[in-house]
């Protein structure tokens, strides 16, 4: 009986049957409708042939595309009705219309500082290009006056995490795809707790699909009794739509508008190896100190307004209100952000604008590999115009399934001259970019359709800076660690050629 009870409170367990029963019940009753009449069969098969023609014209991934047009031409009955259901990638109108609303009253914080572009582009025109972009069409400011940390796993930046929240004094900020009970997360929220009996203003987004397994379905409920303003982002509701795609992976922390945390690493206890889950776990993170971190603080705030009493005097906010001494130089950063709610592609074309640009080198660390064309096409394309390429992969995959589809990539970069190392000792969740010894990023976009179409994401790129050195050693100190993948390595004979083929065809709607 308690096995049942302790079934029964699983909310991920029943989600996943009530979503299988709404399936089945759509199913059947589709299948009824149709044989019922032959005007009703009809309508269904021109519905469809008209999604066939809307998806061709469409401006969006080709992958995207092609993925659904297999759908509909192989279930003509079905297939335009179910891409109407959740084939469209934009999230639901009401959460567009929330966050557009508090992006345009950003406007004026989010302009791009000219006279700090203009010095990039005396030193480096290409760079400022990729950083002009981003204050164009994220829209995210270029920053000086600010220092890096950069961190190559997630338990040392664990430790500095707790020691700038017990020296937080005025606010702290926190924005979660994961949180899980466990040691990481009981430090953490022992030290918040005190915090706010301190009078420290503490809020908390945490994603509540990331989160479905992990945490009671009231948690925010339970963190606003403690005194932690607290919002479960995009609240989870058991009913087949895509809108439960449209997640907020991003990590950001920030500290009195001066300190911000941002990278891989969630708030959970296989981040800083004291759960072994997939042996070990390799992620990055970066600690960014001064003018930059009003970035994040703004991200943070673009999600909290939409949803709760919105805070417009961004001053407030300002990293020098709480830190009125200078702040140290080490480089130019840019904290950005990536949104489904536009048609912008902003973490893709960041990672692509690297890649075109590159001279000598480009290291990758990507937990998945689910890419679109246009991606596969610059990875190929540095490769052979010399560039030393290398991909980061897991040793020992989160995602078995996911895994086995990246592989089916391996071949056309491996030919083109991409090198790919697999990580012998676990699981690689870092998603880090670093090149020709002056340009990197790092943050929470995985080179995947999730990552790079559908969630809500944020990164940090760096130009410039010290931690961008450090980034490579990194790189290059678990290179010897990996296993160097040939083309030998892909041979799956040809029932696993075609199984890979099918997954290819469906990795965007994965």
């Amino acid at each position: 009986m308690k096995r049942i009870g302790s079934l029964l409170k699983n909310r991920l367990l029943m989600v996943g049957v009530a979503i299988l029963l709404q399936i089945l019940w759509w199913v059947l009753f589709m299948e009824r409708l149709t044989s019922y009449s032959v005007r009703i069969n009809f309508g269904f098969r021109l519905v469809s042939i008209v999604i066939l023609l809307y998806l061709i014209r469409k401006d969006e991934s080709s992958a995207y595309k092609i993925a659904w047009i297999i759908v509909v031409m192989g279930f003509p009955l079905f297939g335009g009705i179910l891409y109407l259901l959740i084939g469209n990638k934009k999230p639901a109108k009401s959460l567009a219309v929330r966050m557009a609303m508090v992006k345009s009253e950003m406007g004026e914080e989010m302009t791009q500082n000219q006279w700090i572009l203009k010095e990039i582009e005396d030193q480096d025109p290409a760079t400022a290009g990729n950083i002009r972009y981003i204050g164009e069409f994220g829209p995210y400011p270029v920053w000086k006056n600010t220092s890096v940390r950069y961190y190559p796993v997630g338990e040392k930046m664990f430790a500095d995490m707790l020691e700038d929240l017990r020296n937080a004094r005025h606010y702290i900020f926190l924005e979660y795809f994961i949180i899980s009970e466990g040691l990481m997360w009981d430090w953490i929220l022992e030290v918040l707790e005190q915090k706010v009996k301190e009078g420290v203003d503490v809020r908390l987004i945490y994603d509540d699909v990331g989160c479905v397994s992990l945490l009671p379905a009231h948690y925010a409920e339970q963190m606003e009794k403690k005194g932690i303003r607290c919002l479960a982002f995009n609240r989870f509701v058991p009913f087949v739509s895509l809108v439960m795609n449209n997640r907020d992976h991003r990590k950001i922390m920030v500290i009195d508008g001066h300190t911000a945390y941002n990278g891989g690493i969630n708030l959970a206890d296989e981040y800083i190896n004291q759960k072994m889950r997939f042996g070990h776990w390799k992620d990055t993170g970066v600690r960014l100190h001064g003018d930059a971190v009003y970035n994040f603080s703004l991200m943070f705030l673009e999600v909290w307004n939409a949803f709760r009493d919105p805070e417009l005097d961004y001053k407030k906010f300002w990293p020098h209100r709480w830190h009125p001494e200078p702040f140290e130089q080490d480089g130019y950063v840019v904290p950005y952000a990536d949104t489904p709610l536009d048609n912008e592609e902003v973490g893709e074309n960041v990672y692509i604008n690297i890649l075109n640009q590159s001279k000598d080198y480009v290291y990758i660390a990507t937990p998945y590999l689910v890419i679109s064309d246009e991606m596969e096409t610059a990875l190929c394309l540095a490769a052979k115009r010399g560039v030393d390429v290398r991909i980061l992969m897991p040793g020992i995959p989160d995602k078995p399934l996911v895994f086995f589809m990246a592989k089916s990539y391996y071949p056309p970069l491996l030919k083109a001259g991409v090198q790919i190392y697999e990580y012998t000792p676990g699981f690689v969740h870092a998603k880090s970019y670093v090149c020709d010894d002056k340009i990197a990023t790092v943050g929470t976009i995985n080179m995947d359709f999730r990552s790079l179409y559908l969630h809500f994401e944020c990164g940090t790129l760096l130009y410039d800076c010290k931690a961008v050195r450090d980034i490579k050693k990194d790189m290059e100190e678990c290179f010897p660690k990996c296993h160097q993948v040939t083309l030998g390595d892909c041979r799956q004979g040809m029932v696993g050629s075609l199984l890979t083929s099918v997954l290819r065809a469906f990795a965007p709607l994965v």
